[in-house]
C-alpha cells in the first residue's frame, strides 16, 4: 500500500499501479476517522476493481461556520491500518493547502436535490461535497466510485452531478452499516455519551416501526408515517428532530400529507436527522412500497 499527500504523487502511484495498461479502478473517498463501515467500502471495491484508492480528507467547503471542522475526529495510523487491512492499493491524504492552494473559485452545485433534508439545514454543505469530490474524481480518474447509503441524500446528488456532468464514473451504493444494536455506524458516534447513545438507538427503532406499519397498513398515508417517526422519536428525551421526513428517491420529491404509500410508484426513502447534545446524527430507509405491499 502506498500513501500519498500530492496530486503529482497521486497521479505517478497511478501511473505505476496501471503498469502501461488499463485496470478498473475503485475509489472511496473519505473524511477518515474510519469504522466497519468504510470497511464494507473497501471490501466492495476490491471485488469490483483492479486497483483500490482510498482518500481521506477532511474537507473544510462542507462544514459550515458553527459545525464540527476543527474537531472531527481524524486518527491517521489507525486508518491506514484498516486501509491496508481492507486492500487498499493506494491511501490519498492531502492538506488543506494541497487540495485548495489558492482561494477557490470555482465550484459545482446540484439544483433541487440539496433544497431538502440536510441541504436545507446546512446550507451550502453540499456545494462543498459537489466540489470537493468532482476535485477527487478529476485526479483519481476512477471506474467506479463507491460511497455508503447512510448518506442516502448524498448518492442522489453525486449520481445527478455524475449524469448532468458526463463524468466517466459509476456511483455504487453501499448498504448501511450498523452496530448489533442497530445504530447505524458513523464517526461522530464517538462524540456521543453513554446515555446519549443508548437513546439513539431510537433513530433505527422508528425506521423499522415505520416500515413494519406501511407493511401491515396500520399507517397508510405520507403524514401517518411522518407523524408515526416524529412521535417515536420524541419518546427519547434527549432527541431534538432536525427532520423526520418521507420522500421519493433519487428524485427527493416531497409526498403529498394524503397520499397513500403502498400505491407509490419507486422507491421511497424515510429519512432522519436528530440531534442527542451536540451530536447530528443521520439515518434513513430506501424501499419500494408495491414490492412490500405484495409481499405482505
Amino acid at each position: 500500500m502506498r500513501v500519498v499527500r500530492t496530486v503529482e504523487h497521486l497521479r505517478e502511484a497511478l501511473e505505476y499501479m496501471r503498469g502501461g495498461g488499463h485496470t478498473p479502478i475503485g475509489f472511496v473517498p473519505t473524511m477518515g476517522y474510519l469504522h466497519d463501515g468504510h470497511a464494507s467500502l473497501l471490501r466492495r471495491a476490491t471485488e469490483m476493481s483492479g486497483t483500490v484508492v482510498m482518500s481521506i480528507f477532511v474537507n473544510p467547503l462542507q462544514f459550515g461556520p458553527n459545525e464540527d471542522f476543527a474537531s472531527y475526529p481524524r486518527d491517521e495510523a489507525r486508518d491506514l491500518e484498516l486501509a491496508e487491512r481492507e486492500g487498499a492499493d493506494i491511501v490519498f491524504i492531502p492538506s488543506v493547502e494541497e487540495m485548495y492552494p489558492r482561494p477557490i473559485r470555482t465550484g459545482v452545485s446540484v439544483s433541487s436535490l440539496t433544497n431538502v433534508l440536510c441541504g436545507a439545514s446546512r446550507p451550502g454543505h453540499f456545494d462543498g461535497v459537489t466540489t470537493v469530490v468532482s476535485k477527487l474524481f478529476n485526479m483519481v480518474q476512477p471506474d467506479y466510485a463507491f460511497f455508503g447509503l447512510k448518506d442516502a441524500q448524498q448518492v442522489a446528488v453525486l449520481r445527478q452531478m455524475v449524469s448532468d456532468l458526463n463524468m466517466n464514473v459509476q456511483i455504487v451504493a453501499c448498504p448501511i452499516v450498523r452496530e448489533a444494536d442497530g445504530l447505524a455506524l458513523s464517526s461522530r458516534n464517538v462524540y456521543l455519551s453513554e446515555e446519549e447513545r443508548l437513546q439513539a438507538l431510537v433513530l433505527s427503532r422508528s425506521l423499522r416501526a415505520a416500515r413494519e406499519a406501511v407493511e401491515e397498513g396500520s399507517a397508510k398515508t405520507a403524514e401517518e408515517i411522518r407523524q408515526l417517526l416524529a412521535s417515536i422519536i420524541s419518546s427519547s428525551p434527549l432527541a431534538v428532530i432536525d427532520y423526520a421526513e418521507i420522500l421519493t428517491f433519487p428524485d427527493l420529491e416531497p409526498l403529498a400529507d394524503d397520499s397513500i404509500l403502498a400505491q407509490a410508484d419507486g422507491e421511497i426513502i424515510m429519512a432522519l436527522a436528530v440531534k442527542f447534545g451536540k451530536t447530528r446524527l443521520i439515518d434513513n430507509i430506501v424501499f419500494t412500497p408495491k414490492e412490500v405491499a405484495a409481499i405482505v
